[in-house]
């Protein structure tokens, strides 16, 4: 298996979303037209490589970002709420849904145990926050590093075909939920 995604944000706020627009001057998150990149992930455990790009090409899904594993947003609404929510998605032609944070690939596990995703969400590692990076979707915030060690992953879905960003929305503060649970991504697809 293989894996990959990542870039950074600026935008303007309508519906409590951030809808990214391009200038010449701003760094950018990856943008809606644009192609997964190719970037390797880890999936159970850090031998079970997963390429990104490769993970959603000839498939429609959706791909969730989440500021980290056990952390009380993420473990009480974002992931319960795709898990909740799966059946409707797939009703509704999604192929796969996967989360992402930076996490090793066995935090990533034992919470995707702890949520009993059940096979219904793949639990993505990014370790090193290549995939955020790639994507520009990096959460740069003194309090969170403080609190959890490190730059994290913003918040934020993305639905995916064929390997192409059809739609984005992030968190305008990168880490609440006023656009990306599952009910909103209901709504992209």
């Amino acid at each position: 298996m293989s894996a990959s995604v990542c870039q950074r944000l600026w935008g303007t706020v309508r519906s409590g979303c951030r809808y990214i627009q391009r200038t010449a001057t701003a760094a950018m998150p990856i943008q809606v037209g644009a192609k997964l990149p190719s970037v390797e992930v880890h999936e159970g455990d850090p031998h079970c490589v997963v390429n990104i790009a490769e993970l959603f090409k000839g498939k429609k899904g959706i791909l969730i970002g989440v500021p980290g594993a056990y952390t009380p947003t993420c473990s009480k609404e974002h992931l319960p709420s795709y898990v909740q929510g799966y059946d409707k998605l797939k009703a509704k032609g999604i192929d796969i849904i996967a989360c992402i944070a930076v996490n090793d690939a066995f935090v990533m596990k034992a919470w995707g145990d702890d949520q009993k995703v059940d096979g219904k969400v793949r639990m993505l590692a990014d370790p090193t926050g290549a995939f955020t990076r790639a994507v520009d979707l990096e959460l740069d915030k003194e309090q969170l590093i403080a609190a959890l060690g490190s730059k994290r992953c913003k918040r934020f879905v993305m639905l995916i075909d064929d390997g192409v960003v059809k739609s984005l929305k992030v968190e305008p503060d990168g880490t609440g939920v006023s656009c990306s649970l599952a009910r909103h991504a209901e709504g992209l697809v």
